[in-house]
């Protein structure tokens, strides 16, 4: 399977992943607790939804760029933060609070799979290398990370300005 298939199999595994999140995360973030920051179901799904867009944005980007491009990196350093995000919070906090936490599924079913075929198949077929790997990976998932609460943020005022156009919202 090419780095080109894989990205877009990657978004596919994004989007699916995300929509089990955006099904089932908001409720069950309002139980508390330290691993249950409360959120909102329109802010997490506003998020869900722009997070789902990127991974489309880049994979198109990647497809059309080739090897070596910025673009093949924005997916393997997304793919990256998608394969940390199977373990910390996902399976970590199944196990820790013995109870099922929205997105564990998905994200073992499709995000482990996928971003390790993506991330070892861009390797080997010379799509991204090690070196300008070691150093975007990283920060590629710190920026994903810094972004979330930046689109609750945006997602939290965007709301009423929906809600006042007539779209009904959760």
């Amino acid at each position: 399977m090419t780095y080109s298939t894989l990205g877009w199999l990657f978004a596919v595994a994004v989007t699916l992943h995300n929509a089990e999140e955006a099904l089932l995360l908001p409720k069950w973030s309002m139980r508390g607790g330290r691993w249950r920051a409360p959120v909102s179901a329109f802010e997490f799904r506003f998020a869900a939804a722009v997070l789902a867009l990127l991974a489309y944005g880049v994979a198109y980007l990647s497809s059309i760029q080739g090897p070596q491009a910025m673009a093949a990196y924005a997916i393997a350093g997304y793919a990256l933060a998608m394969l940390l995000n199977v373990f910390f919070p996902h399976v970590l906090a199944t196990i820790a609070l013995r109870q099922y936490m929205p997105g564990t599924a998905t994200a073992l079913l499709f995000n482990l799979p996928v971003c390790s075929m993506l991330l070892y198949v861009g390797v080997q077929d010379g799509s991204i290398s090690t070196d300008k790997f070691a150093w975007f990976g990283p920060a590629s998932v710190a920026v994903i990370l810094a972004s979330i609460p930046v689109l609750f943020f945006i997602g939290r005022k965007a709301r009423p300005a929906f809600l006042r156009i007539g779209i009904p919202l959760p």
